[in-house]
């Protein structure tokens, strides 16, 4: 979905404005060579191409070298040809000549200029083939410097321990051990973590010892051997096995820091049993929250803000505390005293979701991480309106004040939120979150309507280091001159790309749609049109169709499914909450709490401009639907044209009958009742959970259906079942696009599925009035066949589109300008 050469492009722009930044070499990296000619014309100074080899043999190879240093750039050469990558000692060094004699002979490149990457193979995998792989490349790395003059050398050392990976202590070992051998064979770079990187002089003996029989291909056994000592050396491994938390070892520890230690490692098994202990050793139960729990929080908040814990960790401490203060609540109302209280909080923080915004799942999780840091949180909910977030604000004598919010029609709603603040005279620091906010929205539209501090939060991990240095006495001025100095600067650089901004005209880029041949094409017909219903009650249907990817970022583990459970630093703990998000599906299946509804329709349509009209019949005479498109205005690519999802639909002058679908889905409300159930029984990681899965299982049940439409309904796809894989990666003809998303960006579109769908009867989800849906978990959108049909990003549009939008709509101007506010490529008259 990457525009890869506009990224390309964009990026090096921007960083060739920062000085500290543009003087630093710059490797550009691509599988494509138009992206990287198109970096290379963007680069100052002597940059690095990676990657150009003979796979295509030489032609092409001369052709993209002779650019490389048409641009200036050096140029780094894969050991790889035609037959593939070089896996031997020979084959590397016949196409490391070759591509030397080519370079240096024929096109006179400076040898010096040319970077050659020998192929770093994984080491000890079992296969007796890899085991000289490691020492191949250190003689090739001599053999080059011996015989291929002034030419430096590469690799990716990662490559060669990958056979351990989840073991770090003999990964490093074999990356030091390695990096030693090579750079005495003459190694000029590599890349590799260098903050996880052994000394070699400091790897204990009898690893050494192992490890560079493995790497120097010593003796045939070296791969048992240090198999041998893996298990030994991984219980000191941050990715390691620690010991199992329920073994007796901590149950043997006192009263207070066998507290401590259940909080740190999320266990509440025994908690009760600690707690009634432990208050027979102090005098009044505010002295446990004091002590050992919130000792224990302090340290859970030091370890997520070091990295060294991570977010489902964290939520799972953040649930001991809560029911540790449930188990101690009567005992402190029984025992109160007016002058006592709870220890001091560092301060109190407000959040809320945005009125007309319903999702919460990121801001319950900031909620957590800061109360873990010793934070007073009021949470207000979801759809609060802009009076009572104010309202609250100052009768709760809030520090600082939170919102979130997952839509468009949200970054408005804050941006009142500010002008009321403004008025009302508070001047608390404001933090904005969610999908869709930014640091550019907020430093151009958010912060100017509001003299205090004004901060964009990317997620709930930056959120603590946020708020502490907003509250801070000491930290507190430096941290809101530098907010405001960084903000000033992203307004004027945003007014000067609005300034150079040059958009095509609305009347040229309608004269450069799309154009398919419609003379050749029969589109696919339906076996029923009109409206059906689904209603799913059991998992077996959607579990197969869960991708689990976004379900990992939603607790901030970044990495895809299922490669994330080898990944050394959060494998483990992915692992297990995967094996925990199983284990509520079933619970969830068990009892009943699906629910999931859909609805879809399919009907007879043809196209006209930018207008999709909808028919009940082939005769086409009188619409019941018409769904309003946007054109892209943006010349992103050199020959465009300039697409609408309207042009992958046949016209009406082409006289064929074409077909358009509708659709909506939800999970369903029963799953919200659930997390609210558990929410009150203070199991924070249990309805975060609930919440999580309910998305995705939202995505699953529209990604089944629509594989269900195109196979059965529609009947277009006649191939074989894709694996999932693939179908995640839509690899199927057609496509699903939804109001709100890039290719029809405005949500105002949901009002048109929801009429004709009758959805709101036949599934239960509402449109709040910012057009989100509720339930949460709800999905809604279009369904298009054209085998050329694919996803685009309108991006900015022109004053001229929109004026001729608001005229196809029926609407004011300025209601277009509100609902299409970030796409807008012009300043509004109201902002001047």
């Amino acid at each position: 979905m990457l525009d890869a050469a506009r990224a390309m492009t964009d990026f090096l722009n921007l960083i060739a404005s920062e000085p500290d930044i543009s003087r630093v070499p710059v490797m550009i990296d691509s599988s494509k060579w138009a992206v990287l000619e198109a970096g290379l014309q963007c680069l100052q100074g002597k940059g690095i191409v990676n990657s150009l080899s003979l796979k295509e043999g030489s032609g092409p190879f001369l052709q993209q070298a002779r650019l490389a240093r048409h641009y200036g750039a050096a140029i780094l050469v894969m050991a790889f040809d035609e037959q593939g990558q070089a896996d031997t000692l020979e084959r590397r060094q016949t196409i490391l000549q070759r591509s030397y004699d080519l370079l240096v002979r024929e096109l006179h490149i400076p040898p010096q200029d040319i970077i050659f990457d020998a192929n770093v193979f994984a080491v000890a995998t079992g296969l007796a083939a890899h085991n000289g792989y490691a020492l191949d490349f250190i003689t090739t790395i001599a053999w080059i410097k011996q015989t291929l003059p002034h030419a430096l050398t590469s690799g990716g050392i990662s490559n060669v321990s990958f056979a351990f990976r989840g073991n770090n202590v003999i990964r490093e070992a074999m990356h030091a051990v390695f990096l030693y051998h090579a750079i005495r064979a003459g190694l000029d770079m590599g890349i590799v973590n260098a903050g996880q990187l052994a000394v070699y002089q400091e790897i204990p003996a009898d690893l050494l010892e192992r490890v560079e029989d493995v790497i120097l291909n010593r003796r045939p056994d070296a791969t048992d051997r240090l198999l041998e000592m893996a298990d030994t050396h991984k219980a000191t491994s941050p990715a390691g096995t620690s010991t199992p938390d329920t073994e007796p070892a901590w149950r043997l520890l006192p009263p207070f820091e066998r507290l401590k230690h259940a909080l740190i490692k999320g266990l509440d098994s025994f908690l009760e049993q600690d707690i009634t202990e432990a208050q027979t050793l102090t005098d009044h139960p505010l002295t446990l929250i004091e002590g050992p729990l919130m000792d224990g929080m302090n340290h859970v908040g030091d370890l997520f803000g070091e990295g060294k814990m991570f977010l489902p960790q964290v939520v799972k401490s953040a649930r001991v505390m809560k029911k540790a203060v449930a188990i101690l609540e009567p005992f402190i109302h029984a025992q109160r005293n007016p002058a006592a209280g709870p220890a001091a909080a560092r301060g109190r923080v407000l959040l809320a979701t945005v009125k007309g915004d319903v999702h919460d799942i990121g801001k319950n999780i900031v909620k957590v991480v800061l109360q873990c840091n010793n934070l007073e949180v009021v949470d207000l909910g979801v759809m609060v309106p802009t009076t009572d977030i104010i309202q609250r604000t100052i009768a709760e004598k809030a520090d600082i004040l939170g919102l979130s919010g997952l839509i468009t029609p949200s970054l408005e709603r804050m941006v009142d939120i500010a002008q009321e603040m403004e008025r009302s005279g508070v001047r608390i620091p404001l933090l904005v979150g969610g999908a869709t906010t930014s640091q550019t929205h907020t430093a151009v539209k958010i912060a100017p309507c509001y003299s205090g501090p004004v901060v964009h939060v990317k997620d709930a991990s930056r959120a603590v280091g946020v708020v502490s240095q907003l509250l801070s006495p000491l930290k507190n001025m430096s941290y809101i001159r530098e907010l405001h100095a960084s903000q000033a600067s992203m307004r004027h650089r945003y007014q000067l790309t609005q300034e150079k901004r040059t958009l095509t005209s609305f009347a040229q880029a309608q004269q450069q749609p799309w154009r398919p041949n419609w003379r050749g094409y029969q589109p696919p017909k339906p076996q029923q049109l009109g409206v059906q219903t689904r209603h799913l009650t059991t998992l077996a249907t959607l579990r197969p169709f869960i991708d689990w990817t976004p379900f990992f970022s939603t607790w901030s583990l970044s990495g895809r499914y299922p490669a994330i459970f080898n990944d050394a630093k959060i494998g483990a703990e992915a692992r297990k909450l995967y094996n925990d998000a199983q284990s509520w599906l079933d619970r969830i299946d068990q009892e009943g709490h699906l629910h999931a509804k859909g609805v879809f329709g399919l009907f007879s349509a043809n196209a006209q401009g930018e207008e999709i009209y909808l028919y009940s019949d082939a005769a086409r005479t009188t619409p019941l639907a018409i769904i309003h498109t946007l054109r892209q205005q943006e010349a992103l690519h050199a020959h465009p044209p300039y697409l609408a999802l309207a042009d992958f639909i046949a016209p009406q002058e082409s006289g064929l009958e074409d077909f358009f679908g509708l659709f909506a889905v939800t999970s369903g409300s029963s799953l919200d009742m659930l997390a609210a159930q558990l929410e009150s029984q203070d199991d924070t990681y249990g309805m975060i959970m609930v919440k999580a899965l309910a998305d995705r299982l939202a995505e699953a049940f529209a990604e089944y259906l629509h594989q269900e439409i195109r196979r059965t309904h529609w009947g277009y796809e006649t191939t074989p079942l894709l694996p999932m894989e693939d179908l995640l990666r839509e690899r199927y003809q057609g496509i699903r696009p939804a109001p709100g998303y890039p290719a029809t960006p405005d949500h105002t579109e949901k009002s048109t599925i929801f009429a004709l769908l009758n959805v709101e009867k036949n599934t239960d989800i509402t449109l709040t009035e910012s057009l989100a849906m509720s339930p949460a978990s709800s999905i809604c959108g279009y369904y298009l066949s054209h085998p050329e049909s694919r996803y685009f990003r309108v991006g900015y549009i022109g004053l001229d589109q929109v004026e001729n939008y608001a005229r196809r709509k029926g609407i004011a101007v300025t209601e277009v300008e509100k609902w299409l506010e970030p796409n807008l490529g012009y300043i509004c008259v109201a902002e001047k």
